[in-house]
């Protein structure tokens, strides 16, 4: 499969804005992990390769483990994953399937675990790698 268009030559400034979203989220106080398993998660449901790829390999150097990564798409039948990651990962699944509408249970449940600035935070991240994933996989873009 050849890559298609690639907007970063093509849309240089819109490519900046999202890379500049993308290092606001860096430096957000949304942890590493929490915000490489919402990567990977939404990644998995979107099936975008590239980005599945690219941050199971960022879990890794932010010191996640084999088993956690390998388990990230069954993580509601794992003892592995900490309340707090468990509504982080259902909010991702519900923001990544939009069309089906976020519950009142999973957004009431990650509201009383975390503060409005973090849930911000975690939303924004969640939205911002179904922007990439959308990018990547319309333009066929390949791991490395």
């Amino acid at each position: 499969m050849s890559t298609r268009i690639k907007i970063d030559q093509a849309e240089p400034a819109a490519y900046k804005v999202l890379y500049s979203f993308s290092n606001y989220i860096k430096t957000s106080r949304l942890s590493p992990i929490h915000q490489e398993l919402i990567k990977i998660r939404a990644s998995q449901i979107n099936r975008c390769a590239f980005c599945i790829d690219m941050h199971t390999r960022d879990a890794r150097a932010a010191g996640e483990t084999e088993q956690r990564i390998y388990a990230l798409n069954a993580w509601r039948d794992t003892s592995y994953f900490t309340p707090e990651e468990r509504a982080i990962l259902a909010l991702t699944e519900e923001v990544t399937l939009i069309g089906n509408h976020v519950s009142d249970a999973t957004y009431q449940e990650a509201a009383r675990l975390f503060d409005p600035q973090y849930l911000s935070q975690i939303i924004m991240c969640i939205v911002l790698i179904n922007s990439w994933n959308r990018i990547a996989i319309t333009t066929h873009m390949q791991p490395a």
